[in-house]
């Protein structure tokens, strides 16, 4: 007897075009908006004056500018790529500072002439706050192994520059905290406990379900 071979339903596919379809879409707007990012930056830093915020934008630009280049190969190849995703430190770390104090009230620039620091800065932070929410929903929906890995560990570096960004910008009231009276603090921080003992939970009726 002739022996059949069964079919294999397991498509072999090449790392190259180990991608879904959805997937694409996704990448496509994340690197586009990557692009966004570093263009911004560009265009901005002729208008900074201070040179600690200039020092920032610098930094994080050429910190952008790789994670792009890794983004594009392992999209491209679908493989691990070349370099490692890096990882950004905050230059001066700094606690934050609390409360109101009055400043002038804010209104549209009527010229290039009064763009300041502050819109500047405010500026970066949309952005970079921007990209860490795109790249946190895009992470959760890629397929490539390698592709979701390196989005999703750049997470965390976009949240440390928007918190690099919101120091500076606190530093100078640009970006001012309020906080509740300590009475209504205290109510707060104490309406939740951790939970102790051994949850009691239900059994599973999975033998007694009926199969459809």
């Amino acid at each position: 007897m002739q022996q059949q071979t069964q079919p294999n339903n397991q498509t072999q596919t090449a790392p190259s075009t180990n991608h879904g379809g959805h997937e694409l879409f996704d990448l496509h707007e994340v690197l586009g908006c990557n692009i966004n990012v570093l263009d911004q930056f560009m265009i901005s830093r002729q208008f900074v004056q201070d040179n600690e915020l200039l020092d920032i934008l610098d930094r994080q630009y050429n910190f952008v500018l790789s994670q792009y280049n890794v983004t594009a190969e392992c999209f491209t190849t679908g493989q691990k790529p070349s370099q490692e995703t890096s990882t950004y430190m905050i230059k001066q770390l700094t606690q934050p500072i609390y409360g109101i104090k009055p400043t002038q009230p804010k209104k549209p620039n009527q010229s290039l002439a009064y763009v300041k620091d502050a819109g500047i800065s405010g500026h970066m932070m949309g952005l970079i706050k921007t990209h860490a929410s795109l790249l946190t929903m895009t992470a959760v929906e890629v397929t490539n192994p390698v592709v979701r890995r390196v989005l999703a560990s750049q997470v965390q570096n976009y949240i440390e520059m928007a918190y690099e960004i919101f120091l500076y910008q606190n530093k100078h009231a640009y970006y001012q905290v309020p906080q509740l009276e300590a009475s209504d603090m205290q109510k707060m921080l104490t309406a939740f406990v951790p939970a102790t003992g051994t949850p009691q939970l239900p059994a599973n009726n999975k033998a007694a379900a009926t199969v459809h």
